[in-house]
């Protein structure tokens, strides 16, 4: 069992709301997480058939048994259950009383929103960050095996191979959720559809393109993109602005919440495949954002992400931003090997959209203290973001 950062937010959540909704991609260790934060209290998963029947035909009955509370475990199987749920809480406010998981469901996402609005606090806990492996001295040895395992926690607990246990999960994902979503009848369509996306981790979103590449219309592309966001699967990183209204609008970036899955999809089975094929550089881009929002999210912490492109093509990869103001600007470099032309670059963009600091976060595995922005060995993302974010 590895332990997760995300346990002390977990706590704090709980001293502070009667309820607390720990959401996410599934297999991401939300129910792992509950259970160790919250030992004494009651265990229930939806799942069960009969435990599932009793929530749905006798909600006050079933939430009766527990007076002090328990974890309700894949809760968006039984929707109507949170309706209930606000009358206990409403009769009972004492905090950190239940603790609900689940899956980021559209009955899921509503029934929270209508019946605890105020009532419960969110935990969105993603696979297992580099930290975490870094302190279960489970880190890959290297930065091809560390993109094509991602961080997906079965991988290192049962020593599943990826590219076995990323077929079954998308298997599963695609039968048990996506298709229960959007009532899929093509499911070839969808899964060459994650297999697009995956293809473009790291790139500008254009729906015209990738719905044609599938075979699909721009509104479904649209639709299933969404369902991929609220699912936790990916991230759309919007551009940054002076003008906070100019940000709404512009193109974002899609990347993959987990690498080693946007690697699979993405037809990489090996190390050797991803060391020295053409993707290798999106993916790595795709490792770091993801870590920084593994980050931010565990910790709680208020940051937020953008990435930076002006009329000249002039880029930074990734911008932190804290209290309306630019706090560090980050670029990523695959390559093992500083070249002289990566720091300037980025020192004048950082310069000109006033961050407070600027590095380049790189493939290879020592610190260099370059000027003007030193370039950081992949393996010390996480002493940068301490640094970063307080």
């Amino acid at each position: 069992m590895i332990p997760r950062q995300a346990e002390v937010s977990l706590h704090q959540l709980a001293g502070w709301y009667p309820a607390v909704a720990i959401v996410g991609p599934r297999q991401s260790g939300k129910t792992t997480l509950a259970r160790l934060a919250f030992p004494d209290k009651p265990y229930v998963s939806l799942e069960n058939p009969d435990e599932r029947e009793f929530a749905r035909q006798d909600a006050r009955a079933f939430l009766g048994r527990f007076p002090e509370g328990a974890i309700l475990d894949e809760v968006q199987r039984a929707p109507a259950l949170l309706s209930w749920l606000q009358e206990v809480l409403d009769a009972d406010r004492r905090a950190g009383r239940f603790v609900l998981t689940g899956s980021w469901q559209p009955g899921l996402r509503g029934g929270i929103a209508q019946s605890l609005a105020g009532r419960v606090g969110h935990l969105n806990l993603l696979p297992l960050s580099m930290q975490e492996l870094q302190e279960a001295r489970l880190l890959p040895a290297t930065l091809a095996e560390c993109l094509l395992k991602g961080g997906f926690p079965p991988i290192y607990d049962r020593a599943i191979p990826p590219h076995v246990w990323f077929g079954d999960y998308t298997a599963t994902y695609l039968e048990r959720d996506v298709r229960q979503i959007l009532e899929l009848r093509d499911l070839a369509a969808f899964h060459r559809f994650l297999r697009m996306c995956a293809a473009r981790t790291g790139q500008l979103v254009n729906l015209s393109q990738l719905a044609a590449d599938c075979g699909i219309t721009h509104n479904t592309a649209k639709s299933w993109l969404s369902v991929l966001e609220a699912s936790f699967l990916v991230y759309l990183l919007p551009p940054w602005h002076r003008n906070i209204g100019k940000r709404l609008v512009k193109t974002p970036k899609l990347y993959f919440l987990d690498v080693g899955l946007a690697a699979w999809l993405a037809g990489q089975r090996s190390e050797e495949a991803i060391a020295l094929g053409p993707l290798r550089g999106s993916l790595f881009e795709t490792w770091v954002v993801s870590e920084v929002v593994k980050t931010l999210r565990n910790r709680l912490l208020p940051h937020e992400l953008f990435f930076y492109r002006d009329a000249h093509g002039r880029e930074i990869d990734l911008i932190l931003e804290a209290h309306g103001a630019p706090t560090l600007a980050v670029e990523c470099k695959a390559g093992e090997t500083p070249a002289g032309d990566w720091f300037a670059p980025l020192a004048r963009l950082a310069d000109e959209i006033g961050a407070a600091s600027a590095a380049i976060v790189y493939g290879g595995n020592t610190d260099q203290p370059r000027d003007p922005v030193p370039a950081i060995g992949w393996r010390h993302l996480p002493d940068l973001l301490a640094r970063s974010t307080g």
